[in-house]
């Protein structure tokens, strides 16, 4: 018995090998890790490139690659405001408050998300703008997602939240390219970037990077004194605002 249970286990061994030679590795790297945002910055466009690394062993794929990206901006709480009419004027009636929501996403991938993954699949990997977790402070209610889409809607219409079925390209059968495009307003700090390769609807490997949208020059010196220096920053402004105001004053005093 015992000799048949270690036969058992040395079967499960060796074929836990055997697949893990046959599975496929991602390689990625970025253009650049580093965006560094001046008063004339307009927006960047990175590019992400790899490959999917086989070896002899590996099985072929019939139906070939999938590749899913997700580029997570900074998390931040974000509230949505809906607007109804009190005694006859329009004010905020009812809001919702959102725990680290993602400040920037974008969803990119080779082709629609519904050909590369079943629905269960994209819900229990957080594929795709319907299923990036969204949490709440308060409880769930039945009127919660009119308030997650005009979150996603708004943020879609300032080009923070992107879904581009389309926009990872495959030069070869294991070579691929991505562009990520970064608006004017891109929040500033630390992006996470996720890859997720699919074959026949399910995920065979995944691999991770980072990037980083940093201030430089005025801006970062206004910024770090606002942060770090917030009495000091008040007196500051308020004495120039104080002097510009009595400066316009003597340039256009009539005598």
């Amino acid at each position: 018995m015992k000799r048949i249970f270690a036969t058992a286990l040395l079967v499960i061994a060796i074929s836990s090998a055997s697949y893990a030679a046959r599975a496929e590795r991602l390689i990625s790297s970025l253009s650049s890790h580093q965006v560094l945002v001046s008063s004339s910055f307009a927006g960047a466009e990175l590019v992400l490139f790899g490959s999917v690394e086989r070896d002899a062993a590996t099985i072929p794929r019939r139906g070939g690659y999938n590749l899913v990206v997700t580029v997570i901006g900074p998390r931040q709480t974000l509230v949505t405001r809906r607007k109804d009419r009190v005694f006859g004027i329009w004010a905020n009636a009812q809001s919702r408050t959102f725990v680290g929501a993602p400040s920037y996403l974008a969803v990119l991938s080779n082709k629609p998300l519904d050909e590369i993954a079943s629905l269960g699949t994209q819900q229990r990997l957080d594929i795709g703008m319907d299923n990036v977790p969204l949490p709440q402070t308060a409880a769930m209610q039945p009127t919660d997602l009119l308030f997650r889409d005009a979150l996603i809607r708004l943020k879609k219409e300032r080009g923070l939240y992107i879904e581009e079925p389309n926009s990872v390209t495959f030069l070869t059968p294991n070579l691929f390219r991505a562009g990520i495009r970064l608006p004017a307003e891109a929040p500033v700090g630390s992006y996470e970037v996720e890859i997720k390769l699919f074959a026949d609807g399910t995920n065979i490997a995944r691999t991770s990077s980072a990037l980083e949208v940093v201030k430089v020059g005025v801006e970062q010196f206004v910024a770090s004194a606002a942060r770090d220096y917030g009495l000091l920053y008040g007196l500051g402004t308020t004495l120039m605002a104080l002097l510009t105001g009595w400066f316009a004053s003597v340039v256009f005093r009539r005598d």
